[in-house]
């Protein structure tokens, strides 16, 4: 991956802060500017990009060997094993020279701030927001190639899990063989401990796995993803055990028309909010709308949620290269819930669902 494209673009809005220099502390905002994956790690990056400081990694013994073999031609500063990091990165400001710094407020906390400010007195701190992710929107095709490749892990795991289903078998064993079906098909693990949830369950959107057995109810909702060389997938199916119900076909048929209806709606130029707008429509329309309580979906890449989000309040606009989750749901207590969820890619001329699973209702009987 190009990374040093990515920090040229980075110094580009940084210019337009007046700062001298931006600390980057976000672990995936490092990764994403420096190819390195290790943690406890900061990264200092300067407009001009000239040394001493113009792009230093800061970081610790325990990663000379990694540093050296993800981004081996990067500037480093490697602290002592009695520093912290925050003091190694006060060492490097101060043999910068620099006399303003902006920091990313996302990720560091207050106590921080305030230490490096008692630190460095001659340093004025500013804060950004959202910098660095606002680039990370939009994937190259190396990144969007890491994300497919997530997908297909994603659905070759679940393909075994449906295969195999016992009616024995608890929420917890199946979050436990779908890990590790990721690992067994060349993931790096989940992208997220996995949802699994049986029946009345499925009213929590985020429901903890617990020994309730698939024999003791007729759905199964499954909210899952593969972690591909440090990028995600993510995914949600609800399969069917017994008999389709009334009520189950038609709040699930109510759910995929409007995922279907959101999917189509994507393409370059739409704001999100307008996509999120037109599945809560769908489901606003059958009388559900207090039971739709989650945004449509997220943004993707680095880390399972990121910009844009997908809800109703989002002031963003759809641009090629997102790859956004479409997932949306409808939960009641005491019944259950539905949630159909797939990855889609905004493309040139609109968009392209990176997932195939099948969701028609009929396709999701088990036995």
């Amino acid at each position: 991956m190009d990374y040093q494209s990515r920090r040229e673009k980075l110094r580009i809005l940084l210019k337009k802060t007046g700062a001298q220099a931006l600390l980057v502390t976000g672990r995936a905002n490092v990764t994403y500017l420096t190819g390195f994956t290790g943690d406890s790690s900061y990264l200092l990056v300067t407009p001009d990009g000239k040394a001493p400081g113009g792009q230093v990694l800061i970081s610790d013994g325990r990663f000379v060997i990694q540093i050296a073999e993800e981004c081996p031609k990067l500037e480093t500063y490697i602290r002592r094993p009695d520093a912290t990091v925050q003091q190694a990165a006060i060492k490097v400001i101060r043999s910068s020279g620099i006399s303003s710094l902006a920091i990313e407020a996302d990720s560091m906390n207050v106590a921080t701030r305030d230490r490096m400010a008692e630190k460095l007195p001659k340093v004025a701190i500013g804060h950004t927001s959202g910098m660095i992710e606002h680039l990370r929107q939009i994937k190259d095709k190396e990144e969007i190639a890491l994300i497919r490749e997530a997908v297909r892990i994603a659905e070759r795991s679940f393909a075994v899990i449906r295969a195999s289903l016992r009616p024995e078998q608890t929420e917890i064993a199946i979050g436990d063989a779908l890990e590790h079906q990721i690992r067994l098909f060349g993931g790096e693990g989940p992208s997220f401990p996995p949802i699994v949830a049986v029946g009345d369950r499925a009213a929590l959107p985020h429901a903890n796995l617990t020994n309730k057995r698939v024999e003791q109810a007729n759905t199964i909702l499954i909210d899952w993803g593969a972690n591909y060389h440090i990028y995600k997938s993510d995914l949600t199916r609800v399969l069917v055990t017994g008999k389709i119900s009334p009520k189950l076909r038609r709040i699930y048929e109510l759910v995929l028309a409007a995922q279907t209806t959101a999917i189509a709606a994507i393409r370059p130029g739409v704001a999100v909010c307008e996509v999120d707008a037109a599945a809560r429509k769908v489901v606003a329309e059958a009388g559900f709308a207090r039971r739709f309580n989650h945004g449509l979906g997220h943004g993707l890449g680095l880390e399972i949620h990121e910009a844009p989000l997908m809800k109703g309040t989002s002031t963003a606009t759809l641009k090629p290269g997102m790859v956004v989750t479409v997932e949306p749901g409808i939960y009641l207590t005491g019944w259950g819930g539905v949630r159909i969820e797939d990855d889609v890619l905004v493309t040139r001329t609109g968009h392209e669902v990176l997932s195939s699973l099948p969701k028609q209702l009929e396709e999701m009987i088990v036995y």
